[in-house]
Order: C-alpha cells, then sequence, then structure tokens
C-alpha cells in the first residue's frame, strides 16, 4: 500500500523474501555484508515478530521468477512483505510490478548502504512502491523493518 495507509492488525505473516545471492551471506563479501548468514537473518526476523505474537514466513531465490510467483501467492495470505530484493532492486521492472499485487505493505530492506556504493545501486525500482526503506544498518534493517510495520498495526 504505498499510499502511506497501513491496514489494521492482522494476524497472518509478515512474508520476508531474500533475492539473488542473499544465500551466500557470511561468506560472499563479508566486508560489505557482514558474517551473518541467511539462516541468522531469518532468526532476527522471527524474534522481532514474536515480541509482538506475531510470525514470519520466508523465501530466498536467486531466481526472479521464483520470487515473483512467491509474491503472487502472497495475495490474501500475509499482512506486509519485507524485501531484499539484492540485485533486482536495481533491474527488474517485472518485481516491482508484482510486489503491487498482495495489496500489503512493503519495506525494502539493504544490509549496506547502496547511496555509498557504485551509482547503479543508487536507483531502485522498489523504492517507489514500497512504504519505507532501510539501507547500511546490516542485518538489524531486516529487524527493523519488522518494528516499522508491526508499531503500524499491520
Amino acid at each position: 500500500m504505498s499510499d502511506g495507509t497501513l491496514p489494521q492488525t492482522s494476524s497472518s505473516p509478515i512474508l520476508v523474501l531474500n533475492g539473488p545471492n542473499l544465500n551466500m551471506l557470511g561468506t560472499r563479501q563479508p566486508e560489505v555484508y557482514g558474517s551473518e548468514t541467511l539462516a541468522d537473518v531469518i532468526e532476527l526476523c522471527r524474534r522481532a515478530a514474536a515480541a509482538h505474537g506475531r510470525e514470519i514466513s520466508h523465501f530466498q531465490s536467486n531466481s526472479e521468477g521464483d520470487l515473483i510467483d512467491r509474491i503472487h501467492g502472497a495475495h490474501g495470505t500475509v499482512s506486509a512483505i519485507v524485501i531484499n530484493p539484492g540485485g533486482l532492486t536495481h533491474t527488474s521492472v517485472a518485481l516491482r510490478d508484482a510486489l503491487v499485487i498482495p495489496e500489503v505493505p512493503i519495506v525494502e530492506v539493504h544490509i549496506s548502504n547502496v547511496h555509498a556504493r557504485e551509482d547503479f545501486r543508487r536507483h531502485s525500482y522498489i523504492s517507489p512502491i514500497a512504504d519505507a526503506v532501510v539501507a547500511g544498518m546490516g542485518i538489524q534493517g531486516y529487524a527493523a523493518a519488522i518494528e516499522f510495520l508491526l508499531t503500524r498495526r499491520v
């Protein structure tokens, strides 16, 4: 819901989506992305949601089509989406178009500060439809995204 409104509290889970290469967290460029793994990210998200009595579902894929299929399946089943689209942030109109289908709040997350990196990383197809964007907080950005959503009653 990029109009700035957020739905009332729901018992539906928050979907945490991770795009290409995020399965390699902990080994891929630890000087940029840290030493935590994707399993650490998911556990952090579970704890952040549980602090509000809520649950998450999660999905990671290196395939744009698989991510889009999972987003399509989220329609009517999740209360919000936290997404780190990885490199698809800067390239995928198709992913952006899919994200509006579930009609739920979206928070875009990036572990590194994409604005302090290569020029191409400064453009996001996702940001204009997101309710919030978190970048440069390491994996704590995921917890911040969930906190943002849950304190706004999704």
